[in-house]
């Protein structure tokens, strides 16, 4: 580390020098800016506007979220739900992106949530409200890597079932512990190729963001066309599936239950944040990563949606454990869409390989997120052995948060062995933990810096105001409605937990503050000379 680590100096780091690079070559504006900040370079500084949106969106992902959510969908309020749900929660969780993208565009650093806290909160506050943000930040990505990669293990599980002749022909069904195996093999996997060159990291998330285009379009097409028995209009965009057999009569309720599908896919974002360091024209191409991953996954996600549910017949048999995907509705679509028509369901288990692979990248990417924002946080010292964590070997990569994020996240699924709520609860800090991570630096924005923040190529002007406290009291809003109950009667196997896992990362993050941090951390730190 340079000559020594000191607080960064708020004269410095609170204004804004505009940087002058619009023909996308790499000079020293970036470097700069950076140095402005606090940091020097470290990490290459290779990445392109189409680099770092491929990395964002093959993490948000449309595939990955809606095609493993869609029984829920299915469930709480059905086509209704998802067809009107889902361009609502795109709108608002536009307010949410566009918002961060402001901030973003003015301290484009790796650190990403907890830099902005910091330097919005100034000297006095600042330490505290990067602790916070920066571990729920740090956890929530840690849950959804967690998440991702054990959707794609159990994927896998689905597709071995209808491959050797389905749960009503003798077909294999995995233990959880063959389900546990394969996720660890899977993060083993992420970890190797993110211990490569970020070029080479950079053409796979370029691919990984055309497979998804392309994938989306193909199925969206493909599936209600093979299918022999197709949903009505009337049916699509106006059945409100009430059955969920979770004792839930309520309709608004419902509904409000359904919507998890739609935000749990539209998370992940502030990854192009996380890039800033390795990518070109950081103080504009960050926040246009973020602002473009977001729309376009709306704009697609809503098409695949009404693609698949046109293909629809009857729910309750899609989200039955006796069918031969074992109540997988997405699968047992697929799966009977090619069976009917073509008397086998081979070619449905070829649309889900499409699927898996769309969601093997976005685990991939999640983790190259995942080591950036522990590499930072390490950076400024917040995590136990920090200087391990924010070493980077020759190509430039930071190699020891590559391992540990895997590490983590792996340890994070093994709750499942021991109970399936225990386990949910803990990937449900991949929505509600992230998000409170998001909206922080926003309600900072808000209040502590209305009249200090400075902000960079890309504001809101007068709007950025209105449309802030729309994001944060969407984020409000959730936390809430996603902490309640989903079955009744309420039992210990059908409470909700995400409140406990919320809150107990509340009370872990405030008491490490209270006992010990407080005493040593005092948010970002320059590596810079001095």
């Amino acid at each position: 580390m340079g000559g020594g680590t000191t607080d960064l100096n708020e004269d410095t780091a609170g204004v804004y020098l505009p940087l002058r690079n619009d023909d996308g070559i790499v000079n020293a504006s970036d470097d700069s800016r950076l140095k402005q900040l606090g940091y020097k370079q470290e990490l290459s500084r290779t990445l392109s506007l189409i680099a770092n949106f491929s990395v964002t969106f093959s993490i948000v992902s449309v595939l990955t979220g809606l095609t493993t959510m869609y029984s829920s969908g299915l469930t709480y309020g059905g086509p209704v739900t998802m067809v009107y749900g889902w361009p609502v929660v795109g709108m608002l969780t536009l307010t949410v992106g566009v918002s961060m993208a402001e901030i973003c565009s003015a301290y484009p650093t790796s650190g990403g949530l907890y830099f902005w806290s910091a330097r919005l909160c100034g000297q006095d506050w600042g330490p505290l409200a990067c602790w916070l943000t920066g571990w729920f930040n740090i956890v929530g990505q840690w849950a959804v890597t967690t998440s991702v990669d054990f959707s794609l293990a159990q994927l896998i599980q689905v597709i071995i079932l209808l491959s050797t002749g389905g749960k009503n022909g003798g077909g294999y069904e995995a233990s959880k512990y063959v389900v546990i195996a394969m996720h660890g093999g899977i993060l083993l996997l992420h970890a190797a190729l993110n211990s490569l060159p970020i070029s080479l990291l950079s053409f796979f998330g370029q691919l990984a963001a055309a497979w998804n285009l392309v994938g989306v379009v193909v199925l969206t097409i493909l599936i209600p066309l093979v299918a022999t028995e197709r949903a009505s209009a009337k049916f699509v965009f106006t059945h409100f599936n009430t059955d969920n057999g979770d004792g839930i009569n309520s309709k608004a309720y419902i509904f409000v239950l359904g919507l998890l599908m739609s935000q749990y896919t539209l998370t992940g974002y502030d990854a192009s944040a996380h890039m800033t360091e390795e990518t070109k024209n950081a103080d504009k191409n960050g926040q246009k990563g973020i602002i473009s991953a977001i729309g376009i996954s709306v704009i697609f996600g809503w098409f695949y949606i009404l693609g698949i549910t046109f293909a629809v017949t009857n729910i309750s048999y899609l989200l039955s454990e006796d069918n031969d995907a074992g109540g997988y509705a997405i699968a047992e679509i697929f799966y009977l869409a090619f069976k009917k028509r073509y008397g086998s369901g081979v070619g449905g288990i070829i649309c889900l390989g499409v699927v898996a692979v769309a969601i093997f990248f976005c685990g991939m990417s999640s983790v190259t997120s995942n080591s950036r924002m522990a590499y930072a946080f390490s950076r400024d010292g917040a995590m136990p052995l920090s200087s391990l964590w924010h070493k980077v070997n020759k190509q430039e990569v930071p190699i020891n948060a590559v391992w540990l994020s895997a590490v983590i996240s792996f340890c994070m699924a093994l709750t499942y062995l021991g109970s399936e709520v225990a386990f949910q609860a803990m990937v449900s800090i991949a929505t509600i933990g992230l998000y409170i991570a998001y909206a922080l630096p926003i309600f900072f924005r808000l209040t502590l810096a209305r009249k200090s923040f400075i902000p960079g190529p890309f504001n809101l002007g007068r709007y950025g105001v209105l449309v802030g406290w729309i994001a944060v009291l969407w984020v409000a809003t959730i936390s809430i409605l996603f902490s309640l109950p989903v079955t009744y009667p309420i039992t210990n196997e059908t409470l909700n937990y995400t409140p406990v896992a919320v809150g107990g990362l509340l009370i872990l993050t405030i008491s490490s503050w209270i006992l010990s941090a407080r005493h040593w951390f005092r948010g970002p730190v320059t590596n810079v000379e001095i």
